[in-house]
């Protein structure tokens, strides 16, 4: 499961390389799908897993406004702030955490009741999911996407 991690925060890497390339105006154009544009979306990855891993220890979970985060520096400052506690998470993951209940409690009243292991998997395929979107934004403006490939990144050596 790390090397999944580790891959995402790759592409996500370079997304936000690929970003420094493309006017401002074009990064947050409103487009359609998702959850806006394509710098709102390298947001909303860097947000929404690090809202996860902090619910899944039990800390308090709070939303960033990316109105707050309207540049490529903003959102990499985002990053920077809220990698080390993801990594530190990642890292330490190991099969015993697997099936540790986590038990939210939706708005409604609803209580629904996972497995650790299948938030976690959910974090990595949330981000593959908008990775996907973004290709199809960068080809909305004519540039090239960065590769999905997960194949050749050195991620067993």
């Amino acid at each position: 499961m790390q090397s999944m991690f580790r891959y995402n925060w790759m592409v996500r890497e370079e997304w936000l390389r690929w970003c420094e390339d493309v006017p401002l105006e074009d990064l947050l154009c409103k487009r359609t799908g998702g959850v806006g544009g394509i710098l709102h979306t390298l947001f909303h990855i860097i947000d929404v897993e690090w809202s996860w891993i902090r619910v899944l220890q039990g800390q308090s979970d709070f939303q960033e406004n990316f109105a707050d985060y309207q540049s490529i520096e903003r959102v990499r400052m985002l990053q920077s702030t809220f990698r080390q506690e993801v990594e530190e998470f990642v890292n330490s993951w190991d099969g015993s955490l697997e099936n540790q209940l986590f038990i939210d409690h939706l708005p409604d009243g609803t209580i629904v009741t996972d497995r650790w292991g299948e938030v976690v998997r959910h974090i990595i395929a949330h981000e593959i999911h908008h990775i996907g979107q973004l290709s199809i934004f960068a080809r909305e403006i004519e540039k090239v996407p960065v590769s999905a490939n997960f194949i050749g990144r050195g991620l067993f050596e």
